[in-house]
């Protein structure tokens, strides 16, 4: 009997994680599901299984165009990031800084704001300093969103380094340039790597920020949601399905990079 009592809240706690994987699941299951339908509305039951929603879509010149268009915003908006983000990380470190922790709370602040206030407060500041809404105005706003992540992972990586190693290639004669490039730089590349592959991916599905700063040119969320508007139909659903496995297998090798990198 007081076995039975305390097994109880590992099988509450059990039920509720699945009944959790459950919820967050099943949405996206009936998603792809109708992602194969026949016909031209989402709805059950499924006739018959096709691809040619998928075949639709891949020969869709819009869709490949706002790919192609949120792919050159995550690679830039990810390169000005990682390298915020690392010299953030290393002045956090840095010996001899005063007032580190405030830096590191206002580097991590875009992260807790909320990202409705963040797209507000970024037009306001492009407005006030006459830049046009667009591509320059959609990278700002994903860069500064992606800094705290970023710092945060080159953060933890820098603390695990052994302080010898930058000592060592000074006494070798490399002045803080070199040793930063030949020492630093390698062993941060496990984490900088993970940071970047989590940017593109934060680039990529952010739609707040690309709303309120984005020109006429839409990116994927914004073609998704357009498309949206006009009524739900499978091909949205095999475009939101391809979104969904490539981000998902981008973000599992970023997981793995991160893990990696912790152990070394």
């Amino acid at each position: 009997m007081r076995n039975m009592f305390a097994d109880a809240p590992r099988t509450s706690l059990t039920a509720i994680y699945w009944a959790f994987l459950l919820y967050l699941l099943l949405p996206l299951t009936l998603m792809m599901a109708m992602s194969f339908k026949d016909a031209n509305f989402v709805a059950f039951p499924i006739g018959e299984w096709t691809l040619d929603w998928y075949a639709k879509v891949m020969q869709d010149k819009q869709f490949l165009e706002a790919c192609l268009y949120s792919v050159m915003i995550a690679a830039c908006s990810t390169l000005a990031a990682t390298t915020l983000g690392t010299w953030i990380a290393m002045l956090i470190v840095a010996e001899g800084i005063k007032g580190q922790i405030i830096i590191f709370a206002l580097a991590c602040l875009p992260a807790v704001v909320p990202g409705m206030i963040s797209a507000i407060s970024l037009r306001i500041f492009i407005s006030t300093i006459d830049m046009p809404t667009g591509t320059a105005a959609i990278i700002l706003g994903h860069t500064v969103h992606a800094v705290p992540f970023v710092v945060v992972m080159a953060l933890t990586r820098l603390r695990s380094m052994p302080g010898n190693l930058v000592d060592a290639a000074r006494d070798l004669g490399a002045d803080s340039v070199v040793a930063f490039f030949r020492v630093t730089l390698p062993y941060l590349k496990p984490a900088l790597v993970g940071g970047m592959i989590f940017c593109v991916l934060l680039s990529i599905d952010d739609f707040v920020r690309t709303f309120f700063l984005g020109g006429y040119r839409p990116t994927l969320p914004m073609l998704i949601f357009a498309k949206v508007q006009g009524g739900m139909s499978p091909e949205i659903n095999a475009m939101a399905t391809l979104v969904l496995v490539v981000t998902a297998a981008v973000g599992l090798y970023a997981e793995y990079l991160t893990r990696r990198a912790r152990t070394r």
